[in-house]
C-alpha cells in the first residue's frame, strides 16, 4: 500500500525528522494561516495544543482517522468556533476577538468548498455561483453574469447548458465543481477543501483532483484539503499534517510521510 501511495516521478526519501525539516523549510515564508497551541473540547477534548500553519501559496494536507477534528480546525480558520485556548492568525491579524464585521470582512478573502458542495438545493446553478457576489459585492447584474460564466468554464462546465439547472439535476461531479466554481467567484486568497473528493466514482474524483491543481496554478491561491482520501490527496499536496488525539503528529512533505517510521504512521498509511 506504502508503494501505491507513493506520488509517481517523486524522490523515495530515507526516514528523517520530517516536523522539523518542515518548520525550517517554511521558516521564512509567509504564514497566512497560523493556528498555536489550540484546545477545543465539545463533550470531550478534541484538539488538545494543535500547532499548525499554512504559507503563501502551498497547499496543506490535513489527515487523521474520523473524529479527530479534521474539519474543526478549517472552522476555526473561518472563526465559526472560537478555541478554549490558544491562538488563531489568519493573514496575520489574531481573529478570536475580531469584531464581527470584521469576520466578515476576513471571510470574504476565503473560499470554502464543502462536503459534498452544500448547493442550495432550490437555487440554479447561476445563482448558487452568483450569490457570494451579491451578498459581498457591489457588481452589477451584467458582471455579475459574466463572472458566473467564467467560474464555470473554469471549472469544465458550460455555462449555456448548466446555468439553468437545479443541483439535485446533476451529477454528485459536477455538484462538486459547482461548489468550486462558488468558492472562488470572489477570487479568494484562500481556499479550504472539506473531503473535496467523497462520494464520488474513481473517474470524478481524478477531475477533481486535476481541476484543484490547476485552480493551484492559474489562480495562486494557498489551500487547505480535509479528505480521507491519501491518494487524491497527495496528487494536490505540497505538505502534510496528520492528526492524532488532538495534535499533529505529523509536518512533512508526502514523500516523509511514507518514509516516516512511527507505528502509529505505518498503520495509518497501510490502512488507507
Amino acid at each position: 500500500m506504502r508503494d501505491a501511495l507513493r506520488p509517481r516521478g517523486g524522490p523515495d526519501r530515507s526516514p528523517a525528522p520530517a516536523t522539523r525539516r518542515s518548520n525550517a523549510r517554511h521558516s521564512e515564508a509567509r504564514k497566512v494561516i497560523e493556528l498555536r497551541d489550540v484546545w477545543l473540547c465539545f463533550d470531550q477534548p478534541v484538539l488538545r495544543g494543535v500547532n499548525l500553519h499554512v504559507c503563501e501559496g502551498e497547499t496543506l494536507l490535513v489527515l487523521g482517522e474520523s473524529g479527530m477534528g479534521k474539519s474543526t480546525i478549517l472552522k476555526l480558520i473561518l472563526r465559526l468556533l472560537v478555541p478554549d485556548r490558544g491562538s488563531v492568525r489568519v493573514f496575520g491579524r489574531e481573529i478570536t476577538r475580531l469584531p464581527f464585521r470584521e469576520v466578515l470582512r476576513m471571510r470574504r478573502r476565503i473560499g470554502m468548498v464543502f462536503q459534498y458542495a452544500a448547493l442550495f438545493d432550490s437555487l440554479t446553478v447561476f445563482e448558487n455561483v452568483a450569490y457570494p457576489l451579491r451578498e459581498n459585492t457591489k457588481l452589477s447584474e451584467r458582471e455579475i453574469e459574466r463572472i458566473v460564466c467564467e467560474r464555470l468554464e473554469l471549472v469544465d462546465l458550460d455555462a449555456a447548458r448548466v446555468a439553468a439547472r437545479l443541483p439535485g439535476e446533476l451529477s454528485g461531479g459536477m455538484r462538486k465543481r459547482v461548489g468550486i466554481a462558488r468558492a472562488i467567484a470572489t477570487d479568494p486568497e484562500v481556499i479550504l477543501y472539506d473531503e473535496p473528493t467523497a462520494g464520488l466514482d474513481p473517474l470524478a474524483v481524478e477531475r477533481i483532483v486535476e481541476l484543484i491543481r490547476r485552480l493551484q496554478v492559474e489562480l495562486g491561491v494557498t489551500s487547505v484539503v480535509v479528505t480521507h482520501d491519501l491518494r487524491a490527496g497527495f496528487k494536490i499536496a505540497s505538505r502534510v499534517n496528520l492528526l492524532c488525539e488532538g495534535r499533529i503528529r505529523f509536518d512533512g512533505t508526502p514523500e516523509e510521510l511514507l518514509a516516516a517510521d512511527d507505528p502509529y504512521i505505518r498503520a495509518f498509511v497501510e490502512a488507507a
